[in-house]
């Protein structure tokens, strides 16, 4: 049992370092780096095509859905960040300027290091859709129902935010906070949404030799991926940079990462 899944962690993390390979040498000729983030979630798509091509397609199948729910996420959140990224390819985010800075002495060698990390990190997110397919239940179970609800409201949730900000950003000046609509709620709700889709991954992964183990190692390291690493703790500082003394404010009355009722009014 273990042991298969240790095979297919390994096949597919060549695959992994392979793509990313590509990636960066795409990267290093264009002369941005921001490609990777695109990039990195498109490549559950490709997983999840691959899988609904070489396995019988059913829809009581808790596999086959989870698959299908994956390859909606990953294939809207690549779309994103693919338009933002590509729409100027001139203009790198800034996290990737800072890396620049930082890494300036060998950058190739380094930010090569990097992208493989990342294909490290994808391939780990991935075991619980790897326990899934080689352990699936013949039937959908009560969990996974529970499992695609969330994951649907993680999904929804997303897609909400998202609009919200770009339309808030076409129709207000620029230094202005968001503090409207899921905005209001939470300071970061596209992350907070995106861990309900992977905490709903985890329960459709559930099969009775893993349980949903692998799923929810891999949602817990999500929530520390968005809430201490690259998500809320980046952006936050980026915007505290760049609003000012309003986002101080807006830090004052809304939560960072779950969501709360607005009890008062928050601009200034």
């Amino acid at each position: 049992m273990v042991f298969n899944l240790v095979i297919e962690f390994l096949r597919l993390l060549c695959y992994s370092f392979i793509f990313f390979a590509v990636i960066w040498w795409i990267a290093k000729e264009l002369d941005n780096w921001s490609i990777v983030d695109a990039f990195w979630a498109y490549f559950f798509s490709i997983l999840c095509i691959q899988y609904l091509i070489t396995h019988p397609f059913r829809w009581n199948d808790s596999t086959t859905i989870l698959i299908l729910l994956v390859l909606i996420w990953s294939f809207r959140l690549g779309t994103h960040l693919a338009k933002r990224i590509f729409k100027d390819i001139r203009h790198e985010d800034g996290r990737y300027v800072k890396m620049r800075q930082q890494w300036a002495d060998a950058l190739y060698s380094k930010m090569f290091q990097f992208y493989m990390m990342q294909g490290l990190v994808l391939t780990f997110l991935c075991t619980p859709f790897i326990s899934s397919i080689l352990y699936s239940e013949k039937s959908l179970l009560p969990i996974h129902w529970v499992g695609i609800v969330v994951s649907l409201v993680g999904l929804v949730g997303e897609f909400v935010a998202d609009r919200q900000l770009k339309n808030f950003k076409l129709n207000s000046a620029k230094g202005e906070v968001c503090d409207t609509g899921l905005w209001a709620w939470s300071r970061h709700p596209n992350y907070f949404c995106e861990w309900l889709v992977w905490v709903g991954f985890a329960l459709l992964s559930y099969n009775n030799d893993f349980y949903a183990i692998p799923g929810i190692i891999c949602a817990v390291f999500m929530y520390y991926l968005l809430t201490r690493v690259t998500g809320v703790s980046l952006t936050e500082k980026h915007l505290g940079d760049s609003k000012g003394s309003s986002y101080k404010i807006y830090q004052s009355a809304v939560p960072a990462f779950w969501p709360k009722k607005p009890r008062r009014k928050i601009r200034a």
